[in-house]
């Protein structure tokens, strides 16, 4: 900067004449680029963008510094590149790669725009076109639709550094700045539409290279019974009198519309520009669903099945789907998605299944006759597990115990006239039976014996809660709101927590599950008896929950020491299921194996269970938890059999992917559709609008043929997205058969095309992430682009259900590589510690030969 000339202009000399003078003056290679800045104070510069306005249109003064600024060799300019980086240009320089195979890093949630950039930096006419620098002489700085030029600019920068051969991996902030600046929806950090930024993009650079500098107005013509040929020639025309860049040069095709009036059958044909393909996917009326279900046996497990139910369907049809495999009426099913230990949501049967989503966790319970018929005399209850915490939670400013919700949720069936809490804790102890083991005879302590024994009466108080030695502490304790862990009936319980919400089952693990469930019978019959037992033993019913003992022991000392050997042997499934119960029902004066409390959905307690009182009341829709003392459920409660669910022989069945083929959905796209009432369409001889029939043709094809496969599918009843596998063609996609132009003449180009780049997208409607395959131009190598990660792929590797945008060259203008395709042992990308391949890629021979570029 201190190498300051001093020159003289006319204002009238261009910017140009000052850039050629300033290349002569500083003898700048003619080969290398170059910018000029005008330095309008001490600490700000201005770019001077367009060399064609003259001095006084650029507002440059007598005295004014011009500075010119030359591209380095790896394609950044010294003003944007990082102070570290010029401070390392003998690293920087030491790196030599293959042009193009460069990754681009992620800026946060901005993988979208990194698959596109991808997509178009491997589209050879185009690269070409910005590497050659054929785009500064046809930069538009006055197109009032354009983006004077910096949108051009910032993608020749990113394109330049990525084909430099010198990086890793290219960090696109400046670009994805300019994005931002000019299309409001891409600003911050927030997931996109690689389509979406794709669109923009082709549409912004082909304004700011628009070779039109003032747009005509052309009034459009209606074919009024022309030749196609007349009306597709004229058509054409029209288009490039306004539109003249590369963009139309190597993307625009033309289409033939077709509307045809329902009342007056007038037809009006059209021609107009296409630059990509938006072709819809066959949707198919059925999906496949999963669900566990829950029978009304103790000793049964969950089972997992896979239905095939109507899309459009409501819950009853996903029941009787279900009551086919399973023999329960559909009409004792209830249908509950549940999430975090509790029914994140019980649905009624008639809601629809779209609200359903593919990765919900669906527990369909059996439910008994009394609790479905109109007359009859039981109750459904949401029933949650809870855990409570060693100490008391003083900061919410209330003595009560903190709890958690563990295991899944169920939902029984109860008789209104086994409300009261003794009952409804011997009924749930025997609904646990499988997974909850009872105490022995031995282990249970006469209540006033411990009472005498325990002279600390804060101790005593936490014991009547959690074990139910006296009648105040009982009571106390079922005013306490317990930690609102939903537990799941031993089967629901195994296989949600296992399978769709911990998701740490393997399939070893799915097998010993489905085995080890033919030993619930015995923990059912098991829980029965013992029920019955303790029910012949409580004299009464009081207002806190407690288990009835068969022998007290004859010291207090030694009735502890026994709960504590328990604590050591491991959990039964008949103990567990007894606690449960044991809190919902008052018992006398044994301890209990759980407490019961009244909650809300969220499984947290709201109020008592009436202090004294014998009976339940109940809400619409009650929902209750048992809370368990950590000691008692690390004795009674079994959580591995909780865990435990069997699989029907429909899960066996291999899903099949259902797959298309890419030239249905282009027959899909040219089919006769009817308009929407939303987008009706004027007709000149009814003076109305209609809604017309519609049938779009390809009349004909660009160079570089780009085609959207609409993934995601939005009508007013449901969204999603369609994972169906569209087989495309890499080689000779043929559209002869699509082309309305017949012509037997020499000089019409062929109509086959072959693939040079994928943009994937993985994940849903909510989420997601966009990755990308592409063939090098100049070795014809295939890669696969994830951010800043670079890896060899396979042709095999391509077609995949998460294709999303395909892009095809032409035959007759794919030129050859220039290079030769690298070995598996090829070690043209730079080596990395690790190498990350493809969630979907399988290790097989050559995969050491996958390298990852990544920022240094």
């Amino acid at each position: 900067m201190e190498n300051v000339l001093t020159e003289k202009f006319s204002r009238a000399d261009s910017i140009f004449a000052i850039q050629k003078t300033m290349r002569r003056l500083f003898e700048v290679p003619e080969t290398a680029e170059t910018r000029l800045w005008m330095k309008s104070s001490d600490t700000t510069c201005e770019r001077l963008r367009n060399v064609h306005i003259s001095v006084l249109e650029s507002c440059l003064s007598s005295g004014m510094t011009v500075i010119m600024e030359m591209r380095n060799t790896d394609g950044t300019w010294p003003s944007s590149r990082p102070q570290i980086m010029r401070n390392s240009m003998d690293e920087q320089d030491s790196y030599h790669g293959q042009p193009g195979v460069c990754g681009l890093t992620n800026l946060g949630n901005t993988c979208f725009m990194n698959s596109a950039l991808q997509c178009l930096s491997n589209t050879p006419p185009l690269t070409e076109y910005f590497l050659c620098n054929g785009y500064l002489e046809e930069l538009n700085f006055t197109n009032p639709l354009g983006m004077k030029g910096e949108i051009a600019e910032a993608y020749a920068d990113v394109i330049k550094q990525m084909w430099s051969g010198r990086h890793y991996s290219v960090v696109p902030r400046i670009f994805k700045t300019k994005v931002g600046h000019f299309a409001s929806q891409f600003l911050g950090y927030q997931q996109h539409d690689s389509q979406e930024l794709l669109s923009f993009l082709l549409d912004g650079l082909h304004e700011d290279l628009n070779r039109v500098k003032n747009k005509e107005y052309i009034e459009l013509r209606d074919a009024d019974g022309r030749p196609d040929q007349a009306v597709a020639e004229e058509a054409w025309r029209n288009h490039r009198r306004r539109n003249d860049s590369v963009i139309v040069d190597i993307f625009h095709g033309l289409f033939k519309s077709t509307l045809v009036c329902p009342e007056c059958h007038k037809v009006s044909v059209t021609f107009d520009p296409f630059c990509y393909l938006s072709v819809p996917l066959p949707v198919s009326k059925e999906r496949v669903m999963e669900v566990f279900f829950v029978s009304l046996d103790p000793a049964a497990k969950p089972k997992q099945y896979r239905l095939v139910v109507p899309k459009a369907g409501k819950v009853s049809d996903l029941c009787l789907a279900l009551s086919q495999l399973t023999n329960v009426p559909a009409s004792q099913m209830i249908v509950a998605d549940v999430f975090n230990h509790r029914f994140y949501k019980i649905y009624q049967a008639d809601e629809s299944l779209s609200c359903i989503l593919d990765r919900d966790d669906i527990f369909v319970y059996e439910l008994s006759r009394g609790s479905v018929e109109e007359d009859g005399d039981e109750v459904v209850l949401a029933l949650y597990l809870r855990e409570r915490s060693h100490y008391r939670d003083y900061g919410s400013g209330s003595s009560n115990y903190g709890t958690s919700l563990f295991g899944h949720p169920l939902l029984i069936s109860t008789p209104r006239s086994l409300c009261s809490q003794e009952a409804l804790y011997l009924y749930f102890l025997q609904r646990l039976a499988r997974y909850v083991r009872q105490p022995d005879p031995s282990e249970e302590v006469d209540e006033e014996e411990e009472a005498d024994d325990d002279d600390d009466e804060e101790e005593e108080l936490y014991k009547t809660q959690t074990n139910g030695v006296s009648d105040d502490d009982d009571e106390e304790e079922s005013d306490k709101p317990g930690p609102s862990k939903r537990e799941g009936d031993g089967q629901a319980d195994g296989s949600e927590s296992e399978v769709n919400h911990a998701n740490n089952i393997t399939g070893e693990e799915d097998t010993a599950v489905a085995n080890s469930r033919r030993k619930k019978g015995c923990a059912a019959e098991d829980g029965e008896s013992a029920g019955a037992t303790v029910s012949e033993e409580l004299p009464d019913a009081s207002g806190s929950p407690q288990a009835a003992r068969q022998q007290p022991s004859e010291e207090d000392e030694d009735g502890e020491e026994e709960v504590d050997k328990d604590e050591a042997t491991p959990p039964s499934p008949q103990s567990s299921e007894r606690q449960p119960k044991r809190k919902c029902c008052p018992t006398k004066r044994s301890k209990s194996l759980f407490s019961i409390q009244a909650v809300n959905s969220n499984g947290t307690t709201e109020r008592g269970l009436g202090d004294g009182g014998n009976t339940f009341s109940f809400s619409s829709q009650p929902y209750v938890a048992i809370d368990w003392d950590p000691d008692m459920k690390k004795k009674h409660y079994n959580e591995n059999e909780a865990e435990k669910y069997m699989k029907d022989r429909s899960m066996e069945i291999p899903h099949q992917q259902a797959r298309v083929d890419l030239q249905q959905c282009i027959e899909l796209f040219t089919t006769v559709e009817t308009l929407e009432e939303e987008n009706p369409w004027y007709c000149p001889l009814c003076k109305k609008h209609q809604l017309a029939t519609k049938k779009l043709d390809l009349w004909s094809l660009p160079e570089v043929l780009i085609i959207h496969l609409k993934r995601f599918s939005y009508t007013k009843y449901s969204r999603e997205k369609l994972d169906t596998i569209v087989d495309f063609p890499l080689r000779d996609l043929d559209f002869s058969q699509f082309l309305l132009r017949k012509t037997d003449s020499d000089r019409e180009p062929p109509s086959r095309y072959d693939l040079m780049a994928v943009s994937n997208h993985y994940g849903g409607l909510r989420d997601g992430h966009y990755t990308s395959y592409a063939r090098n131009k100049d070795n014809g190598q295939w890669y696969y682009f994830d951010d800043s990660k670079v890896t060899y792929a396979r042709e095999e590797q391509i077609v995949t259900n998460a294709a999303y945008l395909l892009f095809y060259q032409r035959q007759d203008k794919i030129r050859q590589p220039i290079l030769p395709a690298p070995s598996d042992s090829c070690s043209s990308s730079p080596p990395v510690p690790s190498t990350t391949t493809p969630p979907f890629r399988d290790k097989v021979d050559g995969a050491s030969s996958s390298v990852n570029m990544e920022t240094d």
